[in-house]
């Protein structure tokens, strides 16, 4: 098993209130129906356990299910750790945040994330798997954006996204 990781971020800002979009990051039933290969969240507490859908990785197939430890600082600020339960192993995790902030014209949206996996692939494939990674979450968040801000009936500021 070799580890693959790549990072995504983007920010932008939305015409909508912090609060709205807040409610939305926040809520676990919401988030499955606004995102893409996302299937469910389970919650207990802070830990918040995502289930993704199956994903071919170089013929590989993996379904994700990765444990998070959810951080919320109040309308402003959400971090995410990857701790799985104890004594068990799971082959993909996230770490990352989502940050608010009121701007003029709506609110400032920020999302830093890292996800890995582990897969029985050689450390050579690591360019190939890592760039399907790349790629996916960019067309994952991209979706994710088109959907909440459908979702909350509002729209991007023009010249405001930033990705990388």
């Amino acid at each position: 098993m070799n580890r693959f990781a790549t990072t995504t971020a983007s920010e932008s800002v939305v015409a909508a209130e912090r609060g709205a979009i807040w409610a939305v990051l926040t809520d676990p039933d919401m988030l499955p129906l606004l995102t893409p290969l996302l299937t469910g969240i389970e919650t207990d507490g802070d830990l918040w356990r995502w289930s993704m859908i199956r994903i071919a990785v170089l013929g590989v197939g993996i379904t994700p299910t990765f444990t998070e430890r959810m951080r919320f600082t109040e309308r402003s600020r959400i971090d995410y750790t990857h701790e799985p339960p104890a004594g068990v192993h799971e082959y993909a995790g996230a770490e990352g945040w989502y940050a608010l902030e009121d701007v003029p014209g709506g609110t400032h949206l920020a999302i830093s994330l890292t996800l890995h996996v582990e897969l029985p692939l050689p450390r050579l494939a690591a360019p190939t798997v890592v760039g399907l990674m790349k790629v996916t979450l960019q067309r994952t968040g991209d979706r994710f954006v088109t959907n909440l801000l459908r979702h909350l009936g509002a729209d991007e500021v023009p010249g405001t996204r930033r990705a990388s």
